[in-house]
């Protein structure tokens, strides 16, 4: 086994690969920014109105980066909405998109997500991918995690889901009450579900919460995705190593 991680740029220690799905495999992060941006313009727009004051749109780049990106969706309304100190009640998961809540925020999200998955697709990063397949083909285990939802939709359209021994991303965190990202919970239960201790196992992440989770659960590896010119800021989270895409690993 040690000689298959080798080739993958891994260490020898190796024996399992935790994958997260939007930025690191699917290039799905760009539709979530750009559903964040839209819900939370619409939103702030009508508040600013209300108010009487300055319209300040959500930036898809610093604002996803450091409130939302990599997050359970709820958490990140919570945090992003917490940064422009805007209390918002909870509501509950029954509520409509339109609703003036963190559950109805977050799910008029998910609905701009769904219609854009719907109408655009879902591309892959070809490179990342063919590194999963080999990974796996060599022996080692493989699981992805990831806050997303909607991760088996998206597994099923892009033709990848038989990548994996295991899957955790948001439907799964939610059953079992597992802490979101930036915590290691899911990347935990991801270890565990394909039979490696976290010292045995390399987390691959373009989040910066995500990142930051890896290194929280002192996982073997934590590899850095840089897909937006952020590898600085991949480092000071936790990354050992940052690439442009999983394929600069194959040796």
């Amino acid at each position: 086994m040690s000689s298959a991680a080798s080739r993958f740029g891994l260490p020898d220690t190796i024996t399992a690969c935790l994958f997260d799905l939007d930025g690191v495999l699917t290039q799905t992060a760009t539709v979530h920014a750009a559903a964040w941006k839209q819900m939370f313009d619409e939103f702030l727009a009508a508040q600013a109105k209300q108010a009487g004051a300055a319209f300040v749109p959500f930036d898809p780049q610093h604002d996803y980066d450091q409130y939302v990106d990599g997050k359970p969706r709820l958490d990140g309304t919570r945090d992003f909405l917490a940064s422009r100190h805007i209390d918002l009640p909870e509501g509950d998961e029954t509520d409509a998109p339109d609703t003036p809540t963190i559950y109805g925020l977050s799910n008029r999200k998910n609905d701009l997500v769904l219609e854009r998955i719907r109408t655009e697709g879902v591309q892959t990063y070809p490179g990342s991918v063919d590194y999963v397949r080999k990974v796996r083909d060599a022996g080692l285990k493989t699981a992805v995690v990831s806050s997303s939802a909607n991760t088996l939709d998206v597994l099923e359209t892009t033709g990848i889901a038989d990548c994996f021994d295991a899957r955790i991303d948001g439907v799964v965190a939610k059953e079992r009450h597992l802490k979101g990202k930036p915590a290691p919970d899911t990347f935990l239960a991801g270890a565990d579900a394909v039979g490696a201790q976290p010292d045995q196992a390399a987390v691959f992440e373009d989040a910066l919460a995500g990142v930051a989770a890896g290194r929280a659960g002192n996982f073997g590896l934590v590899v850095g995705v840089d897909r937006v010119g952020q590898a600085a800021a991949l480092r000071e989270h936790g990354a050992d190593v940052v690439v442009d895409d999983l394929s600069e690993l194959l040796r």
